[in-house]
């Protein structure tokens, strides 16, 4: 048989038919669906049909849903129709909801993972972009339109174009302070927000496989800013024991796994492009602009786009300083900022949160900021811990978990011209509130810049503290 990459295999194991035009129909095996997944509900509503797979389908609040005063009434009457509508049609259709007041409720990202719904060698789809997150487990997951969500509520399937096959490795070992969001953040700056656009990216190497789950959860995510179509890590003993006794991971447990050993790319395997980057290159990032690959080292200056031999380019980047208020030739170490976020699908683990305390402990914070778990268990396993006692005491409100600040909800905004320290996956124009001005970074450099009030390299902070 051809030799075939880990990609291939999750594809040619879904595809149903194959058009003239080259499309294929897949079987979706997970369909994650939220409050935004309303319409795909109402147009199944119009025809008069039923989910099809309510036992494949699972509903999550945590779009929209307030991270403050959970015990009340949620009081924007839209989104509090919406939580509404999607109970309704849980209950209606007959699918498993983590709801506003489930103890298992979460992100959709992070919840899916650590319930075990995800699992290797899967197809997953979700209306949200981000779903190239669970590609960390092995599995095939992108985000979906809306009139794609109506058909898998209504077929189980989906119709897509096959990408192509990029290999992303990751050589040598991260030095301190780096982590997965420094790799992720440092390929899309290297590569650019188109560089692995209609690609399935695998991460590999030494230091992808170093990487806890988590952090290839994070690596993931931000496949879909690069212009990817997904990012995948093949399973591994890393995999399987993060895995293992999950509320939804398999009975025949040994079977899984023998299942599961095969999926990796076959020595010899082509793919469509290669790229290698050399952990050793890699120090912590930050933002500077309005997309993510405006990032840099936090030891740079921030670039001048008159320096720039690119005029499109250029054009941007100048763009991007005028939103940003900041002036080309500045280190980026002397930016100040006025308040702080850790949250979001990117980077609201457990081992995101326990990096961010690290930094943190017996610290005071010198902005305001906000720290919202990935889930309700991830908020629980932090409060026994004791983590959420270092955030309040430095300063930092501990909130519920939803998407809250990533995309300005429910009151979790940055202000109009504002500058923000933030673990979110975009910083584009208002993503966090009209006028907002976002840094993206780890969380342990979020704790630095709260600690500092400005942007700040986390290394010296985290000297003689275990990580």
């Amino acid at each position: 048989m051809t030799a075939r990459v880990l990609f291939d295999k999750l594809w040619d194991d879904h595809v149903i038919s194959t058009r003239e035009d080259g499309a294929a129909l897949l079987w979706v095996d997970r369909h994650y669906v939220h409050e935004g997944s309303h319409h795909g509900f109402a147009r199944l509503a119009q025809r008069g049909q039923a989910l099809t797979q309510p036992g494949l389908t699972y509903g999550v609040a945590d779009h929209y849903v307030p991270t403050r005063g959970r015990d009340l009434p949620i009081p924007d009457a839209d989104v509090a129709r919406m939580v509404r509508t999607l109970d309704d049609n849980a209950q209606r259709h007959g699918f498993r909801l983590f709801g506003l007041h489930d103890p298992g409720q979460g992100i959709v990202h992070v919840l899916g993972p650590e319930q075990g719904l995800t699992l290797p060698g899967m197809l997953v789809v979700c209306g949200d972009s981000h779903t190239s997150t669970h590609g960390a487990l092995g599995a095939y997951g992108f985000g979906i339109g809306a009139t794609e969500v109506a058909h898998v509520l209504a077929t189980q399937t989906v119709w897509q174009k096959k990408p192509r096959r990029m290999r992303m490795v990751f050589s040598g070992q991260a030095g301190p302070g780096v982590g997965a969001k420094d790799m992720a953040l440092n390929w899309i700056a290297a590569l650019g927000a188109d560089g692995a656009r209609c690609h399935a990216v695998e991460y590999t190497g030494s230091a992808v496989r170093a990487l806890s789950v988590e952090g290839r959860l994070t690596l993931c995510n931000l496949s879909i800013e690069g212009g990817a179509r997904c990012g995948m890590v093949a399973p591994d003993s890393v995999t399987l024991d993060w895995l293992k006794g999950r509320p939804f991971a398999p009975t025949d447990w040994n079977r899984a796994v023998d299942i599961w050993s095969q999926l990796v790319s076959d020595p010899g395997a082509e793919f469509d492009h290669e790229v290698t980057f050399d952990m050793a290159t890699i120090a912590p990032i930050v933002t500077w602009g309005i997309s993510p690959e405006d990032a840099a080292p936090i030891t740079a200056t921030i670039p001048d786009p008159d320096r720039l031999s690119d005029p499109s380019r250029a054009a941007q980047v100048r763009a991007a300083l005028d939103y940003m208020g900041l002036t080309a030739g500045r280190p980026l170490d002397s930016v100040t900022v006025d308040q702080v976020f850790i949250g979001s699908c990117t980077n609201a683990r457990i081992e995101d949160l326990r990096a961010a305390a690290a930094v943190l402990a017996g610290r005071r914070a010198q902005v305001p900021g906000m720290v919202s778990p990935g889930s309700s268990l991830v908020k629980a396993q932090a409060e026994a811990e004791g983590l959420d006692r270092i955030f309040i005491d430095a300063g930092l409100d501990w909130v519920a978990s939803g998407c809250s600040m990533c995309v300005g909800m429910n009151g979790d905004l940055v202000a109009p011209g504002k500058r923000c320290a933030s673990t979110t996956n975009r910083n584009f124009r208002g993503r966090q509130g009209p006028g907002a001005r976002t840094h993206l970074m780890s969380p342990a450099m979020v704790a630095a810049a709260a600690v500092t009030g400005r942007l700040t390299d986390v290394r010296p902070l985290l000297q003689g503290r275990m990580v």
